[in-house]
């Protein structure tokens, strides 16, 4: 029968280590080259059937022609309005009227970083009325995107280069109901060059970026945002946005927890073996030299529940001999 030795407390070890990956997919670290699909082709797209379609909320970005091999998304892109300029209204009816796709962005995200649809976005000191949504793709960014490594690099005359500023402001986030808030301001890789205007704001454990579109269509010269009644495109902003984007470079961030199980096998414990071949019919050793001085093999390790239900197996590259004389400890890790 087998033999089954209990852990102790100072037996298990538990860690968690950070571990940091591009965002987008490949594990390609700079995202220059984009594509979108033609369904988000306004003049003739299938998601622009109507003013309720998806097509007036957002686009979906690829890293390859979209229904290529290895084409995924990688981030979509929206644009708001507080109030509801630039995209068509639902309908006509009384209950109705006002309502649009961008009014349900701007609110949508007001809502989701506030708690509320009455407090408007405020960067730096200033407030504006529309908004540019950079959602990463929830595959992407695993467990949160990692601050410090952003950098959006617009194809404006001075190829202005945003960051969010973690490193220079360290520690001094802002939290709300989507977590972690970052200013985004130009510099690079955290640090922040030029603090006068707040581009906007990083939301790492949402994989969220929402950009002040005041800053951008007044800072950046090829950016010029329409701002025109209804039935404007809510989608040609985010396209105009999307289309002097440069370069993305942003990095996701995953926490590995492992567990550590530390086997020992003293002196006396295992070194005879449970194998069936080694005893006859009658229970007595087949082989004497086991007797007076026994020796086994450790193979494997199995790891057991309460209930003597085998969880886990771990095998050791090589076989550790065992005999009163010689004692093993094995570390046994398990990731998750």
């Amino acid at each position: 029968m087998a033999t089954y030795t209990r852990f102790s407390p100072d037996d298990v070890v538990i860690t968690t280590e950070k571990v940091f990956t591009s965002t987008w997919t490949n594990n390609t670290n700079i995202l220059e080259t984009t594509y979108t699909s033609s369904t988000d082709n306004p003049s003739n797209g299938s998601n622009f059937s109507s003013p309720s379609s998806s097509g007036h909320y957002y686009i979906n970005v690829y890293n390859a022609s979209a229904g290529g091999v290895g084409s995924e998304v990688q981030y979509s892109i929206s644009y708001g309005h507080k109030a509801g300029s630039g995209s068509a209204q639902f309908g006509t009816d009384a209950d109705i009227i006002g309502y649009n796709a961008s009014r349900a962005v701007y609110s949508q995200y007001r809502s989701l970083v506030y708690g509320d649809e009455t407090r408007d976005f405020t960067f730096g000191s200033t407030t504006p009325d529309d908004i540019i949504v950079i959602n990463v793709n929830r595959a992407r960014y695993k467990q949160s995107l990692r601050i410090g490594s952003l950098n959006l690099k617009f194809s404006d005359g001075n190829a202005t280069n945003l960051t969010d500023d973690s490193v220079t402001n360290s520690g001094s986030a802002v939290i709300t109901n989507a977590g972690r808030q970052y200013n985004i301001v130009t510099g690079s890789n955290g640090v922040a060059q030029d603090t006068t205007t707040t581009y906007g704001f990083l939301y790492p454990d949402a994989g969220l970026i929402i950009l002040n579109g005041t800053a951008l269509n007044d800072n950046l010269d090829t950016i010029s945002l329409t701002r025109t009644p209804a039935p404007a495109l809510t989608v040609s902003n985010a396209s105009t946005v999307l289309g002097e984007i440069n370069s993305f470079e942003l990095d996701s961030q995953e926490n590995i927890s492992s567990q550590f199980y530390f086997v020992r096998a003293k002196n006396k414990e295992f070194n005879y073996t449970t194998n069936p071949s080694f005893i006859d019919a009658n229970g007595n050793l087949n082989f004497t030299s086991m007797v007076d001085n026994p020796v086994s093999y450790i193979t494997t390790v199995g790891l057991y529940n309460d209930a003597n239900e085998l969880l886990a197996v771990a095998k050791l590259s090589q076989p550790i001999t065992k005999d009163f004389t010689k004692e093993a400890l094995i570390k046994v890790k398990l990731d998750y």
